[in-house]
């Protein structure tokens, strides 16, 4: 059981903003720092200087980091073609000597598509989509040595592409598939999956996205103890009001609505609710970060982990 790091560059900061926390989380020994992968800012506010766009992020912390892996949390199969996402992210695999994750999603943030021109079709489609690049991602990372791979699919079509550059790690980096979906979400985890994710809702909703992914695993055949099942939550500790509240308001949300997706208080407030989402079946824990100039909430969640006896490394 561990407890993560899932950056959300999209709101707005900078390549060396970035870096120094990563740098920072390596030297605390958190294990994995992970990026959102969105092209605008979600919510209301000014994204600074910009979103970092997600894999030449990636690209860099592999070169400027040592120890901590690193990976997207969701990267859209709408605007990641799959032969490409495959080729990047197995040369940042290897760029990062094999610390690299993959999270893949159907998407579902309209604004970021008419923003920059990109179609965002039906959710049917969408999931169709996800599938196929999942299919085709996995068939050029455990391809042989010197073939090339064909696919034909609804809406990917594959003519003999070239399984280059190969990842470092074998048979591939860990895939991962999320959201709360009931019917698609599950089967997919269930087929292609090394991590299940179920992103901000309670732990009551956790425990059935993940009995859902438990069956969908025994209905194919899969162990499901295959499966690393994850949750994503907001946490803000705080020894003092004025913390607590400057960390709630960096997340764009009220402490209320966070209490349906996370916590808000004292370290020993914040590790009883990740105990209450151990409960249900979750291993690991991300914890949003929405502000990545705060390098003593990287402290805060060191004292939470080990309230919660959660190792930061698994």
């Amino acid at each position: 059981m561990t407890l993560r790091l899932l950056v959300e560059p999209q709101q707005g900061t900078t390549y060396d903003t970035v870096l120094t926390f990563a740098q920072r989380a390596e030297q605390l020994g958190f294990e994995a720092l992970m990026t959102s992968d969105h092209l605008v800012r979600i919510g209301n506010g000014s994204p600074g200087p910009g979103p970092l766009h997600a894999w030449t992020l990636l690209a860099g912390l592999a070169r400027d980091t040592r120890r901590i892996r690193l990976g997207s949390m969701m990267s859209a199969a709408t605007f990641h073609h799959a032969t490409v996402l495959a080729l990047v992210a197995g040369q940042v695999d290897v760029m990062s000597g094999g610390r690299l994750e993959l999270g893949v999603g159907a998407a579902w943030y309209a604004r970021e598509h008419e923003a920059y021109g990109i179609p965002f079709p039906s959710a049917t489609e969408r999931f169709t989509r996800l599938e196929e690049t999942l299919e085709v991602i996995r068939s050029l990372w455990t391809a042989a040595p010197g073939t090339e791979v064909s696919y034909q699919g609804q809406h990917i079509r594959v003519d003999r592409c070239p399984a280059l550059p190969r990842p470092y790690q074998t048979p591939h980096p860990p895939l991962l598939v999320g959201g709360l979906g009931k019917r698609r979400t599950p089967r997919l985890a269930a087929r292609y999956a090394n991590e299940f994710n179920a992103p901000f809702t309670s732990s009551e909703q956790v425990r059935a996205a993940v009995r859902r992914v438990v069956v969908a695993s025994e209905k194919i055949g899969r162990d499901p103890g295959e499966i690393t099942m994850s949750a994503s939550l907001v946490l803000c500790p705080g020894s003092d009001r004025a913390t607590l509240a400057r960390r709630v308001a960096d997340t764009g949300e009220s402490a209320a609505e966070i209490s349906d997706f996370g916590a808000v208080g004292s370290p020993e407030q914040v590790a009883e609710v990740l105990h209450a989402y151990r409960d249900v079946g979750i291993v690991r824990f991300y914890a949003q970060i929405n502000n990545p100039l705060d390098l003593e909430l990287l402290d805060s969640l060191a004292e939470v982990a080990e309230l919660a006896d959660l190792p930061l490394v698994s």
